[in-house]
C-alpha cells in the first residue's frame, strides 16, 4: 500500500529575536512544518469519499477575469513579454489570445500581480536587506508562489510556463543559501494573495 505524507502548517509563539530584518521577534509567531503519514481515500476499506460537483472550466474562467479585473491593477496588454514595471506601476501582458490557453494567461497574470503587491502601500515586500543578490531570484519565487495560490483559489490549475526552467537554478541556490528561505517566501506569497483576494472582494462588495 503506497504512503503519503502530509504537512501541516502551523504558528507557535517565538521567543528568538534576530537581527536580519525579517525573522521572528520576541512575542512574534513563527510559522512551522509538521509532517504526518497519510493514505488515499481510496486505500481505505468501507470508505466512499463523497463527490463533489466540479465548477465547469468555462464558468472558472469566467470567474477569475473578474477576480483580476476588480483588483484595479493598471494592465496594458501588447507585445510579446510579461512584466510588471514598479516605475509605472503598471503590468504588462501579451494579448489574451497569445498564450496557448487561458489558464496560462491567468497563471502568468496572477505571477505579475503578486509583483505588483509588493509596492510599498501594498505588502511592503522587501527582501533585499537579507537576500543580497539573490533578492531578485526570492522575489521572482515569491511571485510563483502568489500565483500558484491564487489560481488554487480560483480553481484552475496551472502547468509548469517556459520561463520555470531559467528560474528554476537561482531558485535553487536561494534555498541552498538560507535553510529559512522556503519558509518566508511561502509567508509572503500567502500575504500577496491574500492582499489580492481581499482587494477584489472589497470591489465587489462596493459594487454591491
Amino acid at each position: 500500500m503506497s504512503q503519503l505524507v502530509y504537512c501541516l502548517w502551523k504558528f507557535a509563539n517565538s521567543a528568538t529575536e534576530t537581527d536580519d530584518g525579517d525573522a521572528p521577534t520576541s512575542g512574534s509567531r513563527l510559522l512551522f512544518t509538521r509532517g504526518y503519514s497519510v493514505f488515499n481515500a481510496a486505500q481505505v476499506d468501507g470508505y466512499t469519499p463523497k463527490a463533489e460537483p466540479e465548477t465547469p472550466i468555462e464558468q472558472r474562467i469566467e470567474s477569475a477575469e473578474a477576480f483580476f479585473a476588480r483588483i484595479n491593477a493598471r494592465v496594458v496588454h501588447q507585445g510579446n513579454r510579461a512584466y510588471y514595471s514598479p516605475d509605472s506601476d503598471t503590468i504588462t501582458l501579451p494579448p489574451f489570445a497569445a498564450f496557448f490557453t487561458p489558464l496560462d494567461y491567468y497563471g502568468t497574470r496572477a505571477h505579475e500581480t503578486g509583483h505588483w503587491t509588493a509596492k510599498a502601500d501594498r505588502c511592503n515586500r522587501e527582501l533585499g536587506k537579507r537576500f543580497g543578490d539573490n533578492a531578485y531570484s526570492m522575489e521572482e519565487l515569491v511571485a510563483e508562489l502568489t500565483a500558484a495560490f491564487t489560481c488554487a483559489h480560483l480553481g484552475l490549475s496551472t502547468e509548469p510556463r517556459p520561463d520555470h526552467a531559467q528560474y528554476l537554478a537561482s531558485w535553487l541556490r536561494v534555498l541552498k543559501a538560507d535553510k529559512r528561505a522556503i519558509f518566508t517566501a511561502a509567508s509572503r506569497a500567502q500575504q500577496a494573495a491574500d492582499y489580492m483576494i481581499r482587494a477584489s472582494e472589497r470591489t465587489a462588495e462596493v459594487a454591491a
